[in-house]
């Protein structure tokens, strides 16, 4: 049986512990919980980025998910490490039940399965330095845009380098981001997400929308204005790419381990809704 689209994510999770989505969460055990803290700042810009995972493995996939400083406490590692999965979905602190649908959804449906059933297409990003695989990924995620000249393209959550992907793509970016106050260009960086979703033509979203519970107001805007909504996800890969088709038109899906943890040849898969717009 397929699964119904989802609506939202707790709509998504509920589905999930029902079993519409592969074996009964309550059967299987999150072998290991743990967190990656990290900061980067590329050359020539004057940001640093600072970042926060926490990762659970599942049998033989990871799920992951970005969080805000202080919103998770090191003990949640031992704590959940060895946990059974329906209890992280039901109980813990949002990013970790992200993380763990994550580790889920990708355990059910790895993404190179996915590509090598023609699902997604797999993207190499080049071995080099942070700045060559940023840029790398960067214009693979705007790769996913079909705009028209001088479209406007809210960026929810602002990474510079993207910034100028959408530029290059001829989209004029409506920048969003709770942290930074400009972009790299001095281009300022508004918090009033609600402000950018109604002016924008397609939106790109990160997967920390995810995190913090903004992905159903991005998600319900983009379905009620019929723009395209693209996610670029390292945080909640697998779960993005299960609301293609029901609101999301594509997903760049990065699963860990990320980009900037290699200086090696790694791979982001891109997924396309049929029939998008």
């Amino acid at each position: 049986m397929t699964p119904v689209s989802p609506l939202t994510v707790d709509a998504l999770i509920e589905a999930v512990l029902a079993g519409a989505h592969g074996p009964l969460p309550q059967r299987l055990v999150a072998t290991s919980v743990f967190w990656a803290h990290h900061g980067t700042r590329l050359a020539g810009g004057d940001t640093t980025y600072l970042n926060q995972y926490v990762l659970v493995r599942l049998g033989g996939s990871f799920g992951g998910c970005a969080f805000e400083a202080g919103e998770i406490a090191p003990a949640i590692c031992s704590e959940s490490s060895g946990a059974p999965l329906d209890v992280l979905l039901r109980e813990a602190p949002r990013p970790l039940r992200i993380a763990a649908l994550d580790a889920y959804l990708a355990e059910a449906r790895p993404h190179r399965v996915a590509a090598g059933a023609g699902e997604a297409e797999a993207v190499t990003l080049p071995a080099g330095t942070p700045e060559v695989r940023a840029k790398a990924r960067d214009a693979a995620i705007a790769g996913l845009l079909d705009i028209a000249e001088g479209a406007k393209v809210g960026l929810i959550g602002v990474v510079n380098p993207l910034v100028a992907a959408i530029r290059e793509r001829g989209g004029e970016p409506l920048p969003c981001d709770f942290n930074l106050k400009a972009t790299q260009w001095g281009d300022p960086v508004t918090t009033d997400m609600l402000e950018v979703l109604e002016h924008a033509e397609a939106v790109v979203a990160t997967g920390m929308t995810l995190s913090n519970g903004s992905f159903d107001t991005v998600l319900e805007r983009c379905r009620s204005r019929r723009i395209p909504l693209i996610v670029y996800a390292q945080t909640g890969s697998a779960v993005a790419r299960a609301f293609l088709g029901s609101g999301v038109s594509a997903v760049s899906a990065e699963p860990f381990p990320f980009s900037q943890f290699s200086a090696e040849e790694s791979v982001l898969y891109r997924y396309r809704a049929v029939g998008r717009a």
